[in-house]
C-alpha cells in the first residue's frame, strides 16, 4: 500500500516538473535558463509550478480509469504538497 502511494507521488512529481518545463519551453520567447532566470528575479515560482501542476489531474484520472486507487492518493497527496509550496512561496514573496 505504501509503495503504491509512493509511485503515485513521484509519478505526480514527474508530471509536475515535465508540466512546468512544457510551460517554460513552449509558452516563452526566451532561452530555458533565461526565462528561469527571469522566472526567478520576478518571483513567479509558485505560479509556474501551479501551471506545472495541472499534468496531475491527466495522471489522477489515468489512475482512477485504472482503478489504481492508492497510487491516484499519491497524486493527491504531491499536488497537496505543491499547493503548500506555493502558498509558503507566496506567503515569503510578500
Amino acid at each position: 500500500m505504501k509503495k503504491e502511494i509512493l509511485i503515485g507521488f513521484f509519478t505526480a512529481l514527474i508530471a509536475t516538473f515535465f508540466g512546468c518545463y512544457l510551460f517554460i519551453e513552449y509558452f516563452s520567447n526566451k532561452g530555458f535558463y533565461e526565462t528561469i532566470s527571469l522566472i526567478i528575479q520576478g518571483n513567479l515560482q509558485g505560479k509556474v509550478l501551479v501551471l506545472g501542476a495541472i499534468a496531475n489531474f491527466f495522471v489522477f484520472f489515468i489512475f482512477l480509469k485504472k482503478k489504481q486507487i492508492y497510487r491516484a492518493k499519491g497524486v493527491l497527496l504531491e499536488t497537496f504538497l505543491i499547493a503548500f509550496l506555493v502558498l509558503f512561496l507566496t506567503i515569503i514573496g510578500k
